[in-house]
């Protein structure tokens, strides 16, 4: 029997549990699993090995296991592929996969196009866009968010779109919104690329209110959130591994 076990990240505010929860339950109507669980990868519960026993005591031969990431780093290159090795050995009888995160996506690069258009503004001819990633450590992650980065600016035609992070890469965030203002760009988009932002937009909304002008607007957009094109991704991910 087939089982589908997402996992979420976490986070220390309840909230951010909540609006992890509220999103992978709207999308299990459209999945064709007869077993489909949440866990969390930290900082809430249940954990990864608790989903996968769920699971298990449901009657599961195969279980999918969907990381709920933006993008590949330590959590889904290391850690959740580690647990799963581990479970392995719990488990020999089940069949586990693993799916992808959510990555770089035509559907991802749309959304931030549409929080854009949320702040009901006329986009002016040099508008800029800095997008916040959370940071990592991990190489592949700048590499994925500046690709991401560079489709927008395509396939939106803006004349400049930056990377920045709120730690653990470079440039910050407030170095790169710095270097905007100083440009002289007339109009700035600033998107968080997280799936909840919590606590984190509060210090974004200083800086913000800090440098902005009537001259030089800074706009501050909704986190990428769980918009409804990160649902689809999501479910295309899932039907990858089971096969519908």
């Amino acid at each position: 029997m087939q089982a589908v076990l997402y996992v979420a990240h976490g986070s220390r505010l309840r909230a951010g549990v909540t609006e992890a929860i509220q999103f992978i339950e709207e999308s299990k109507a459209y999945i064709d699993a007869p077993i489909q669980e949440i866990c969390f990868l930290e900082l809430a519960k249940p954990g990864i090995s608790e989903g996968i026993s769920k699971c298990v005591e449901q009657g599961a031969s195969k279980i999918a296991i969907i990381p709920i990431l933006l993008l590949t780093a330590g959590h889904a290159k290391k850690d959740i592929p580690e647990k799963i090795e581990m479970e392995k050995k719990q488990y020999p009888y089940i069949q586990f996969t693993y799916g992808k995160t959510f990555g770089v996506h035509p559907k991802m690069i749309d959304s931030l196009y549409d929080r854009m258009i949320e702040q009901k503004v006329p986009l002016t001819s040099d508008a800029a866009v800095l997008l916040v990633g959370r940071g990592s450590s991990d190489p592949s992650v700048k590499k994925d968010l500046t690709r991401i980065a560079n489709q927008l600016k395509e396939n939106y035609q803006f004349k400049q779109v930056e990377v920045s992070f709120l730690y653990g890469a470079s440039p910050h965030v407030e170095e790169a919104l710095n270097l905007l203002v100083d440009s002289g760009r007339k109009q700035i988009f600033v998107i968080p690329y997280l799936l909840f932002s919590g606590l984190l937009m509060t210090g974004l909304k200083s800086k913000i209110k800090e440098l902005t002008d009537r001259n030089h607007p800074i706009l501050l957009c909704d986190s990428l959130g769980y918009h409804p094109n990160v649902q689809e991704v999501l479910l295309e991910r899932v039907n990858e591994l089971i096969g519908n």
